[in-house]
Order: structure tokens, then C-alpha cells, then sequence
């Protein structure tokens, strides 16, 4: 026999909207994103913890590993939009500007602003993160984006080549190699105190050994 307390239940329970399952997000994604963008720039990915990004995320684990997946997975993200975000003016020159010579001056003169900006931790992150980096895919992400810089620099240098901007007997190879080396090591002298300034004045040496028509 049911009683008139077990029916009135019942029909509270039928014409009660149900709830959602699970707590919403109870943070900004992207500002969450931009937290573990600076956590990685300074530490590094090895060096930089799931507990070192809940705690500058200001999340706990599970939301971090539901909005972002596992650490490897939001570093992936970290780089693309770190890439787009902070070191696209590599990107830019070389679309630019009218000569090989200018992208790649551009370049250097750029590195050396983005390298030493007081607002963010010191050079680049994706030639900082590397650095003691054990984890083959991740090493070789990086490694992949670094060398697709270079190739850039290489086929600009060509085209300026093929032009007539720079000499037939240019070595397009050691020159795109030479600019990224300049560019790697701008971004550890930047991590070691180097100031914009000397990092401008080493972009106008490397500038110098140039050939010239």
C-alpha cells in the first residue's frame, strides 16, 4: 500500500527539473592557458610539475586534466599559442619585408625586444623548454619548430638569391643556419641578464657578415 507521503514524492521527483551531473568550470580557460604559458617559459617542461601548474593555474588536478588533458597535451597547446601569441614576429618579417637582408635584420632586432621585455620571463620559451628535456615527442616537437624557422630563413635567403639581392655564390644554408644560431643564443644570453641594447648591438654584428652584391 503506498501512502499519500510516498505519492507526493513521487510526483516532486517527476515534475522536479534534473540537475546537470558534475560541478561546472569554475574558472577562465584562458586565463588559466596564459598561466601555464609563463609557468612553462620560466621553468621549462621537465622542470615545470602537474602540481606547479595546478598551483599557478589555480586549479586542481581534475579540472586541469579535463580542460586540457595530460601535461604533454597542454604544453602542445602552450606552444601553439605561444607561437602565435609572443613569437610570430619572425613569421612577420619574413612575410614583410621586401629583401632577405630586412626579414632577417627584422628578426634580430625583434628577438632582441621580445627577448628582454620586463613583463614576461626572458627569452624564448620554445628554446628554453628544450633544455633538459627527456621526452622524445616533446623534444622533438620543439626541435621540429626550430629547425622549420630555420628552413624559413633558408628559403627567403634563396628567393633574395634567385634575385639578384644577394650574390649567386651565397651560401643560403650556413646563412639560415648562422641567423637561427644568432637567434637561439640571443634568447639564452636574454635568460642570462644580456639587455636589449647588447642584444640589438649583437644583431647588427651578425648583420655584418652579410654579403653584398
Amino acid at each position: 500500500m503506498v501512502s499519500r507521503r510516498d505519492t507526493k514524492a513521487q510526483v516532486a521527483a517527476a515534475t522536479t527539473p534534473s540537475r546537470p551531473r558534475g560541478r561546472p568550470r569554475s574558472f577562465d580557460r584562458e586565463t588559466a592557458l596564459e598561466k601555464a604559458i609563463l609557468a612553462f617559459w620560466e621553468r621549462g617542461y621537465e622542470a615545470t610539475s602537474v602540481s606547479d601548474l595546478t598551483r599557478v593555474m589555480d586549479i586542481g588536478a581534475p579540472s586541469l586534466y579535463a580542460a586540457f588533458g595530460d601535461k604533454r597535451s597542454l604544453f602542445e597547446e602552450v606552444v601553439s599559442v605561444y607561437d602565435s601569441r609572443y613569437a610570430a614576429f619572425a613569421d612577420r618579417a619574413l612575410a614583410e619585408e621586401p629583401t632577405a637582408r630586412a626579414a632577417v635584420a627584422r628578426t634580430l632586432r625583434e628577438a632582441a625586444r621580445a627577448y628582454t621585455d620586463p613583463g614576461r620571463p626572458q627569452g624564448c620559451l620554445i628554446a628554453h623548454a628544450a633544455i633538459n628535456c627527456t621526452t622524445p615527442e616533446v623534444a622533438k616537437s620543439l626541435r621540429d619548430r626550430r629547425n622549420a624557422m630555420i628552413a624559413a630563413f633558408e628559403s627567403r635567403i634563396r628567393a633574395g638569391i634567385a634575385t639578384g639581392e644577394l650574390p649567386p655564390g651565397a651560401d643560403a644554408r650556413a646563412l639560415a643556419r648562422h641567423s637561427g644560431a644568432v637567434v637561439h643564443g640571443m634568447s639564452q644570453q636574454a635568460r642570462d641578464g644580456a639587455s636589449r641594447e647588447e642584444l640589438e648591438a649583437v644583431a647588427e654584428i651578425a648583420m655584418a657578415i652579410w654579403p653584398r652584391t
